[in-house]
């Protein structure tokens, strides 16, 4: 007989993939040194990391049946290709000076890296983890919240030390090996597999999960209104949430008045509060349920959005800050639950990819609205209250949602009663 692997292992190795591709939200590491060694602009080296968000997006919708065709391992193993190549790739784009071939292979390559390292070992996770989906989902997706707080300083060490081109050098074949041994470990479980003592807690009543809504195939699940009820859901709290990332220095400035230091140590701590709220929001989905948890993300950030550009009081500031970033993140990693939840486990990676989008559309949206809304009025203040506003959408929408799924529970309900009574 096969040995069952470890599922606490195929998470280690579902962090280590995380953790590593994460470090692209520490690309700000290089746009000093860039600017400074090439004369580029802030912009221009700016663009890399959103072609390399915009790739994420776009390669988690276009290889999610890859991830279920060919199972977890040869997804891990083909993103260690594609972003190590892109990071490697990065540093002979530096030798060469050439910024074009910097968006090929970071932006791109690093990319498509990205978007399937992001969705593959998540899909397997909830398979291993039918009793704690959002923990187990939670511990992946809070590698990638907090892989930047890790590069940061291990960035700008190198950098300092060996230069740019080879840091690329450096961190690319420390990826690719990372990802590999990572991958190498990653496996579905057996159909009928389940975590030791799960049957008899679900038999004794002492557990009691509720089955799935259905099993749907990812063309199947984008033909339905809840699709798109959780699409809306993400691109409004990645919008919002993503504006505050990009502009919470300046805002911390602006808003109580913090010296540059202490806005970019403000920054560097709520980074942490990303990573607490994938891991905590993600488990607390476990015991009051989904849809409860996104419409708690959308009622608090109702509130904040529209007190924050009126709270002058450092403290209280940064506290609202720090919860708004833990929904952030936790929007992420409540997420592949969620899916799992209203369509199954049939095929989570692709229906993930396809939310994803989402993800690539926000993060193009949000920091250029909060840019713009800057640019116009002279302050952030306006577009929070914005914000604001279109929480109550999200909030609108997780309502609706709870109506559509409640209408399928019950219709799941009578037809098993019709199935015991025939």
């Amino acid at each position: 007989m096969k040995k069952t692997k470890n599922r606490w292992l195929i998470a280690a190795s579902a962090v280590g993939i995380h953790i590593s591709i994460g470090s692209v939200y520490a690309w700000s590491n290089f746009t000093n040194p860039l600017m400074e060694e090439f004369g580029w602009s802030a912009s221009q080296v700016q663009l890399t990391f959103s072609i390399a968000i915009l790739f994420l997006g776009l390669s988690a919708a276009f290889l999610g049946h890859f991830v279920e065709k060919y199972g977890p391992r040869a997804a891990g193993l083909l993103a260690a290709g594609f972003f190590g190549a892109g990071v490697i790739g990065s540093g002979l784009a530096i030798n060469l000076g050439s910024l074009p071939f910097l968006y090929v292979t970071y932006g791109v390559l690093g990319g498509i890296g990205l978007g399937v390292g992001y969705i593959a070992p998540v899909s397997t996770l909830v398979k291993w983890f039918p009793d704690r989906r959002g923990l187990a989902t939670g511990l992946a997706i809070m590698g990638f919240g907090f892989a930047a707080a890790i590069a940061s300083p291990v960035m700008e060490w190198l950098i300092n030390s060996v230069g740019t081109a080879n840091t690329f050098y450096i961190l690319g074949i420390s990826y690719l090996i990372i990802m590999t041994f990572s991958s190498l470990y990653l496996e579905k479980p057996a159909p009928d597999w389940a975590p030791k003592g799960f049957e008899a807690k679900l038999k004794s009543g002492n557990s009691r999960i509720k089955e799935d809504l259905a099993q749907l195939t990812a063309n199947e699940a984008i033909k339905t209104s809840r699709f798109y009820y959780l699409w809306v859901m993400l691109f409004i709290n990645v919008t919002c949430g993503i504006a505050i990332l990009s502009a919470a220095k300046p805002l911390a400035e602006e808003s109580i008045g913090l010296t540059t230091a202490e806005a970019a140590t403000l920054v560097g701590i709520l980074g942490i509060f990303n990573g607490l709220g994938r891991l905590g929001w993600a488990s607390i989905s476990d015991y009051i349920g989904r849809p409860n948890t996104y419409t708690t993300f959308f009622v608090l950030q109702i509130v904040l959005f529209a007190l924050l550009p009126h709270t002058t009081e450092a403290f209280l500031f940064q506290v609202m800050l720090a919860v708004v970033y833990t929904c952030y993140g936790g929007g992420f990693s409540a997420i592949p639950a969620f899916i799992g939840d209203i369509f199954g486990t049939k095929q989570l990676g692709a229906i993930h990819g396809y939310i994803l989008t989402a993800w690539a559309a926000a993060g193009l949206a949000g920091p250029m609205f909060a840019a713009w809304m800057k640019d116009t009025t002279g302050s952030y203040g306006t577009s929070l209250t914005f914000f604001s506003g279109l929480f109550v959408i999200a909030f609108l929408v997780s309502i609706v949602i709870r109506k559509d799924i409640n209408r399928l529970r019950q219709q799941q309900n009578t037809n098993a009663k019709n199935s015991i009574a025939g």
